[in-house]
Formats: structure tokens, C-alpha cells, sequence
């Protein structure tokens, strides 16, 4: 068999943590947050705490990665020698980030596949690591496709948001219910479908009551599964979840391994503030 030196690429929108992505050598291509004056690119021109605090005077648009970043990352992935691509990315019923990678594939020097997560953020992410660890774990290449496309159906994504503002105006809005009722302070817990559109799938009066039922969501997906993965993500809203963090570590123990992360500024723009999500992956 011919030595397979097999690269994962993904997108800013699948949230890898920084750490992460550098230590497993993953590569990332990010996507555009457009203010009038000038783009960025997602997590690297820009980080969340800068577009966190420009949201009061200008809600940017987001955009698909640029053609030349896309490009000098497969030049990268050549020049180190990879002889595969696999790209494990967001979901394309938010995105068109999977379809224009697709066509870049078509053109590829290298066999590239790419994988429609049919998720979004770390949900997505968390299936882009598991496919790193199988990359290290010395699967072929066909064994890999076949092992990423099965933890992609045992990974989901529960969220909830202060506000649906964001959502609304940025066209994200997806199966997701315009309430009513949120003026009573009535949120939807937001997960992704089928099909890789948000939709809501409870609701619950309140903050602390909201983020309860998301994590009991998470924890009912995973199940009585003997190894649990899961990755809290916020939006400016790192004392919450560290506080999720120290209780799932007493209420799982060694059944989980943790992650925490920054949603990416190209996300948040569409989240706002306050977002608390959780990416739950089952072995």
C-alpha cells in the first residue's frame, strides 16, 4: 500500500479550539465578517471580543472563505507533503462553505473528499477532531471516510441565545420559531436537524432554567454511552460555563473529556452575546 499522509482541513465556522487545531495539525480556512469599511478574516484579523464589542455600532455580514485563502492552504497541505485531503466542515444548510469546497476538490492535485458535518460550531468540530485522532491512529484512507461519516451521525449541538435578534437579522433563523413569548423570557433550545438547519427542539422559561434543559439535551443524547465528549461553548459568557464545567466534571467523572472554547466572531455575529452551546459526541 503507498504511504498515506492524510491532511484534515476545515472551516473557522467548526470552532476548533486554536490549541487544538495547532497541537493535532489541523488546518483551518476562515471565513469573511464584513463591516462597511472593511473584511476580516474569521479568528484571524478579528477575534470575538473585538466583534463583541463593535455589535452596538455596526452588525457585520458573514461570508464564505476567500478564494486565495483556500488556496494557499491546500498549497501548504502539498508543500508538507500530505498526499490526502479530508475536509470536515459545517453544515451546508447554513453554510456555503461544504459546496464551494466540494468544487475546489474536483480540481484538487491531491484526493480530497469533503464531509458535510451537518452541524455547526463545535458540534462540528468536535467530528474534525475525532477525524485527527483517527489520522494519528494510522487509519487508511477509505477506513477514515467510513469512520468519520458514522461519528458525524453520534455528534449533535444544543445552544441557547440571549436574544434572537441576531439570528433574525443575519437570515439564520432556519425551522427556528420567532417567539412570542420570549418577551416573557420563553427560550428555544436551538439543535441542529437532519439536515443541518437550525431548529428548535424545547423550551424553557429563563435563563438558568434554558441552560439546564440544553444540558439535559446533551446528556440524554449521550445516553449511558461509556465515554462521553463534550464541548461547552459561549459567546462572551466564559463564567457560566465554567461553572457547567466543574459541575459536569462532579457528575461525570472519567466518563467525559472536556472541552471549552470562544465561539468564532463569524458565528457570534449571528449568535450575539450570551450564547451557551454544547457539542455532545458519543463513542
Amino acid at each position: 500500500m503507498i504511504n498515506q499522509k492524510i491532511a484534515i482541513l476545515t472551516d473557522s465556522g467548526s470552532d476548533v479550539p486554536y490549541d487544538i487545531a495547532k497541537e493535532m495539525n489541523i488546518f483551518v480556512v476562515p471565513l469573511q465578517v464584513n463591516y462597511k469599511d472593511r473584511s476580516y478574516r474569521d479568528g484571524v484579523d478579528i477575534d470575538a471580543d473585538t466583534m463583541y464589542s463593535r455589535l452596538k455600532e455596526e452588525i457585520p455580514t458573514t461570508s464564505l472563505p476567500l478564494g486565495s485563502d483556500i488556496d494557499k492552504v491546500l498549497q501548504d497541505i502539498e508543500a508538507q507533503g500530505y498526499t490526502h485531503i479530508l475536509a470536515v466542515v459545517l453544515s451546508s444548510g447554513l453554510s456555503g462553505t461544504c459546496n464551494l469546497l466540494r468544487l475546489v476538490a474536483k480540481e484538487s492535485k491531491l484526493p480530497m473528499e469533503v464531509i458535510d458535518t451537518k452541524n455547526i460550531g463545535i458540534g462540528s468540530g468536535l467530528s474534525v477532531i475525532k477525524a485527527a485522532k483517527y489520522v494519528k491512529e494510522g487509519l487508511s484512507w477509505e477506513d477514515l471516510i467510513t469512520k468519520v461519516n458514522e461519528t458525524v451521525l453520534k455528534t449533535r449541538v444544543f445552544f441557547v441565545l440571549d436574544t434572537l435578534e441576531y439570528l433574525q437579522k443575519g437570515g439564520r433563523i432556519g425551522k427556528v420559531t420567532a417567539l412570542i413569548g420570549y418577551a416573557l423570557d420563553l427560550r428555544p433550545i436551538i439543535t441542529c436537524d437532519s439536515e443541518g438547519i437550525y431548529t428548535t427542539v424545547a423550551k424553557a422559561r429563563g435563563r438558568k432554567v434554558s441552560i439546564n434543559r440544553c444540558l439535559e439535551l446533551a446528556l440524554e443524547f449521550a445516553g449511558n454511552s461509556n465515554h462521553i465528549t463534550l464541548a461547552l461553548a459561549h459567546g462572551h459568557a466564559l463564567d457560566e460555563v465554567l461553572k457547567l464545567k466543574e459541575h459536569l466534571l462532579q457528575k461525570l467523572g472519567d466518563r467525559v473529556t472536556l472541552y471549552i472554547g470562544q465561539v468564532s466572531p463569524a458565528l457570534g455575529v449571528h449568535t450575539g452575546p450570551g450564547l451557551i452551546g454544547m457539542g455532545v459526541q458519543i463513542d
